[in-house]
């Protein structure tokens, strides 16, 4: 794996490098079944498993804290539903914020970037 590929822990206390990266192949219906059977033996041999999607969270979430495999889920980039009526999305974890708002664009939605993490409490200018 190459190392430079992995997220950094920002900070260094969190965490290591995952030992493994499972990278499936394109398109990804081809890789799902073995990311599925790879998942499964990591949770049989207690396994540290990592998700990774389009690498922009800021809060950690895939810091390998106790190493383990980084299943890179990136190439699941779809936007299988959209409800107007209750402003709800489903998405796969590797669609990024830009492709979800070119998807809604005419809608009269958007997804904002989120504060969460941010050091701002109950989001931007607010007065609590």
């Amino acid at each position: 794996m190459d190392p430079a590929w992995h997220p950094v822990p920002l900070i260094p206390t969190l965490g290591t490098s995952p030992q493994l990266l499972a990278l499936p192949p394109q398109p990804w219906e081809i890789g799902l079944h073995l990311v599925q059977e790879l998942a499964a033996l990591c949770y049989r041999r207690r396994v540290p498993m990592v998700p990774f999607g389009t690498g922009t969270g800021l809060e950690g979430g895939v810091n390998a804290v106790q190493g383990g495999v980084c299943f890179d889920l990136s190439r699941m980039d779809s936007i299988a539903e959209l409800s107007l009526e209750d402003f709800s999305v489903t998405v796969e974890p590797g669609v990024t914020r830009k492709a979800l708002n070119s998807h809604l664009r005419g809608t009269g939605l958007w997804f904002p970037v989120g504060t969460a993490g941010m050091g701002v409490p109950w989001g931007w200018g607010s007065h609590h």
